[in-house]
C-alpha cells in the first residue's frame, strides 16, 4: 500500500505518517513535507523517484505526472486500467494526504503583493485531491488533520478505510478545493477589475424544527470564521433548542448591545426593543429596562452587556422569557436561572469588532448585501436648529434615544427619559402614527414632561412636533433633510421644544 503526502499545514503529520509506516505502508513525499518527515526519522520516497522527473520551476511542477494521476485514477475493478498501469510501470497510490498552500492567509496579510498571492495558488495539490476524491471507491483522500486518527484506526482494524469513510472524505476534499477556488476567484476578479461575483461560504449549524411558521422548513448556517456578537458562535448553557424566530430576535438583541459600552440592558419582542436602559450598574440597567414596559417583555428576550449577576437573575426569574443573553454569568446567577428549565441561556462573545459585519438579506431571485448599520453619531449642542437650547440632561437622553431608535423597525419613534425608554412606536406606515403609539405609552406610564423623542427619519410635516408637545416632549432628535424642515423648526420654536438635526438617518426595514 502506498500513500502520497504533500501538506502545507503539518499539524499532526509526523505521528500520522509514522502510523502508516508502522502498518507497512510506503510513503511518497514532496519537498518540504519530505524534509520534515526525514528530519523526524520517518523514511520516505521522494516524488522524483516515482515520476522519474525532477521537481521544476521552483516546485511549481512536481506531482503533475501520469505516474501520480494514473496511480490515483485507475479503477481497480477494470482489468484494462490495471494492465495499462503495469505496462507503464505505474504502482497504485492508495491514500493521498494533501492540504493546500495558504492562499487565504496570504491575501489577508497587510501589504500583500500580487506576486505573493499568485505564488500561493496551489496547482498540484487540488489536482491530487480531485483525482483521489474521484476514485474514492479505492483511494482514501485526507485534507483535514482532524481525520488522521479515524483513518489510522480503520486501517489498523480493517487493513483499509471503510467505503463510507472514503465517500465522506471525498466530499470533504471537493469542499476543500471548492472553497479554495472561490477565494482565488474572488481575489483575482478584484485584481482584474471584473464585476464582483459573490461566493458565500457557510457551515451547517443545525436543522430547525420549522421556520417563521410550522409549515415552513428552515436550517441554520454559520460563517466559517468565528466572530463577536454572533449567535452561531454563542454557547448555549441551558434551555430548549433555538427556533428560527428565537435566532432572529436574539440577533436583533446583539445588534443593540453592540452599540453600548456603559452598563446596558435591552428587552426585545419581535426584533424591536420594548425596553432599554443604561445604568451605573447592570442591576440598575436591568431594573430600568424591565420597568420601561412590564407587559411587552413577557415572552421576550433580554440581553445585557455585563456579567449577569444573581440580583439580575432573581429579577428575571418570575418573568416568562424565551432567551437571556450575556457575555458571562456568575455561578449564583446560573443556579437561579437553572430552575427555569426551558429558558435558553446564551453566553456570547461581546468583544468590540474592528469593522462592521456584512449583512445578507434574501429576496425572490436575489440577494441584498450591505454593511450592518454600526454607525454611532456623537450628538453635540451645535446640531441644535431651534431657539431653545438643550440642557446636559436632555443631551444625554437624546444620545440614548438616538442609539435605540435605529434598532426599531421604520417608521420608528422612541420616547425616552432619564436614560431609559418609556415609549416605542415601530413599523407604522406614517411617522405621526408611530409617534402617537410611543407617546401614549409614555403617558400611560405616568411620564408627561421632560421627555425626549427620537425619530429614525426626518419629520416630513410639523404634525409630529405638535403632537409631541401635547405629551410633554421637551426635545426632539431627528436626521433632518425634509423639504419642510423649516416647518418643523418653526413649530418647535413656537412650542419651546429643542430640536437637533443629526444629518444621518437610520432606517430599518
Amino acid at each position: 500500500m502506498r500513500a502520497l503526502v504533500s501538506v502545507s499545514d503539518k499539524t499532526g503529520l509526523v505521528p500520522f505518517v509514522q502510523g502508516l509506516k508502522d502498518l507497512g505502508w510506503e510513503i511518497i513525499a514532496t519537498g518540504g513535507t519530505q524534509k520534515l518527515l526525514e528530519s523526524e526519522g520517518v523514511g520516505t520516497i521522494g516524488i522524483s523517484e516515482v515520476t522519474g522527473f525532477p521537481e521544476i520551476c521552483d516546485g511549481r511542477v512536481k506531482t503533475l505526472h501520469p505516474k501520480v494521476h494514473g496511480a490515483l485514477l485507475a479503477r481497480r475493478d477494470i482489468p484494462e486500467h490495471m494492465a495499462t498501469l503495469a505496462e507503464n510501470g505505474i504502482e497504485t497510490i492508495d491514500l493521498v494526504c494533501v492540504n493546500l498552500y495558504p492562499f487565504r492567509q496570504t491575501i489577508a496579510k497587510e501589504g500583500v503583493t500580487m506576486e505573493d498571492a499568485v505564488e500561493n495558488i496551489d496547482i498540484g495539490g487540488p489536482s491530487m485531491l480531485r483525482s483521489a476524491a474521484k476514485n474514492f471507491a479505492s483511494v482514501t483522500v485526507v485534507c483535514d488533520p482532524s481525520d488522521y486518527g479515524t483513518v489510522l484506526e480503520e486501517i489498523r482494524a480493517n487493513g483499509d478505510t471503510l467505503p463510507e469513510t472514503r465517500l465522506r472524505l471525498s466530499a470533504k476534499a471537493y469542499t476543500h478545493t471548492a472553497e479554495y477556488d472561490m477565494c482565488i476567484a474572488t481575489y483575482m476578479r478584484a485584481q482584474a477589475g471584473l464585476n464582483p461575483k459573490l461566493f458565500l461560504e457557510y457551515d451547517h449549524k443545525q436543522g430547525l424544527r420549522y421556520g417563521e411558521n410550522p409549515h415552513q422548513s428552515a436550517e441554520f448556517y454559520a460563517e466559517c470564521t468565528p466572530s463577536s456578537y454572533a449567535l452561531p458562535f454563542a454557547e448555549q448553557i441551558q434551555g430548549k433548542e433555538l427556533s428560527y424566530n428565537n435566532i432572529q430576535d436574539a440577533n436583533a438583541a446583539l445588534n443593540v448591545l453592540r452599540d453600548f459600552s456603559e452598563p446596558f440592558c435591552v428587552a426585545l419582542k419581535h426584533m424591536n426593543p420594548c425596553g432599554a436602559a443604561t445604568g451605573k450598574t447592570i442591576e440598575e440597567a436591568w431594573q430600568a429596562a424591565y420597568e420601561a414596559d412590564k407587559v411587552s417583555i413577557y415572552g421576550g428576550i433580554v440581553g445585557v452587556n455585563r456579567e449577569l449577576t444573581a440580583e439580575v437573575a432573581a429579577g428575571m426569574k418570575p418573568i416568562f422569557l424565551e432567551i437571556v443573553i450575556a457575555p458571562s454569568y456568575t455561578p449564583e446567577a446560573l443556579e437561579i436561572l437553572s430552575s427555569k428549565k426551558n429558558l435558553r441561556v446564551l453566553k456570547v462573545d461581546m468583544t468590540p469588532a474592528s469593522k462592521a459585519p456584512t449583512q445578507y438579506v434574501g429576496v425572490n431571485g436575489g440577494l441584498l448585501v450591505q454593511q450592518l448599520d454600526t454607525a454611532i453619531e456623537t450628538l453635540t449642542p451645535e446640531m441644535c436648529v431651534t431657539k431653545a437650547r438643550p440642557t446636559e440632561a436632555l443631551m444625554r437622553d437624546m444620545q440614548f434615544g438616538w442609539k435605540i431608535v435605529k434598532h426599531v423597525k421604520s417608521n420608528a419613534i422612541t420616547v425616552v427619559r432619564d436614560g431609559h425608554t418609556i415609549g416605542v412606536g415601530a413599523g407604522q406606515t406614517n411617522r405621526v402614527g408611530s409617534a402617537e403609539i410611543a407617546l401614549k405609552q409614555a403617558q400611560a406610564a405616568g411620564f408627561t414632561e421632560g421627555l425626549v423623542l427620537a425619530s429614525d427619519g426626518f419629520l416630513p410635516f410639523d404634525d409630529t412636533v405638535a403632537l409631541a408637545a401635547q405629551y410633554g416632549v421637551a426635545a426632539i432628535v431627528q436626521p433632518g433633510g425634509s423639504i419642510r424642515d423649516a416647518d418643523a423648526i418653526a413649530k418647535a420654536d413656537e412650542l419651546g421644544i429643542t430640536m437637533l438635526f443629526t444629518g444621518v438617518r437610520h432606517f430599518k426595514h
